[in-house]
């Protein structure tokens, strides 16, 4: 059985994702990780250079590949769910889609506490990142989570290992 986490960026699918495969002896594979190794760039250059739509046909592609593996942990990136054909290919992989939500303040100062987003991430609207910005596709975006979960864990408050623990408890 795979295990999938969705949620917003910063919420913490990469680093709870990895720790939680070594917990479950499972392999871990982190979807924007591949698309920026497939692309050769990073997904801000990729949004840059050749547009949002190519993103998005290059992560449902390696959706694809990830979803019939078996016994992984698989990190989605944030805006996975928002194409209608991935979210029927994550319901139709019967795994367990555990939705981690995050606070949009906590959200807001972990994704700024990261020197590497403005060099990797593309801003989503002309707000460029900010808390409206956040709120705003949040707003959009959790609807379709919710869609898709088989389960739904607070992060906002959670140590690394705690939620690791936790989650792997409700599997």
């Amino acid at each position: 059985m795979n295990v999938i986490l969705i949620g917003y960026r910063g919420c913490g699918k990469s680093t709870i994702g990895r720790k939680l495969a070594d917990r479950l002896w499972q392999t871990f594979v982190d979807v924007d990780e591949l698309i920026v190794r497939r692309a050769g760039k990073t997904i801000k250059r990729i949004f840059e250079e050749d547009g949002e739509p190519h993103f998005r046909d290059i992560e449902s592609d390696v959706l694809r590949e990830v979803l019939a593996a078996d016994e992984t942990v698989i990190a989605l990136g944030g805006g996975t769910v928002i194409r209608e054909e991935n979210r029927r290919l994550i319901q139709a992989s019967r795994s367990k889609v555990i939705y981690l939500r995050c606070e949009v303040e906590v959200l807001h100062q972990r994704i700024h506490a990261d020197d590497k987003t403005s060099e990797t991430r593309p801003a989503l609207t002309h707000l460029g990142g900010n808390l409206e910005e956040i709120q705003l596709k949040l707003a959009e975006r959790e609807p379709l989570y919710r869609q898709v979960m088989t389960a739904e864990f607070d992060v906002t408050h959670q140590t690394v290992d705690d939620a690791v623990h936790r989650i792997a408890r409700m599997l």
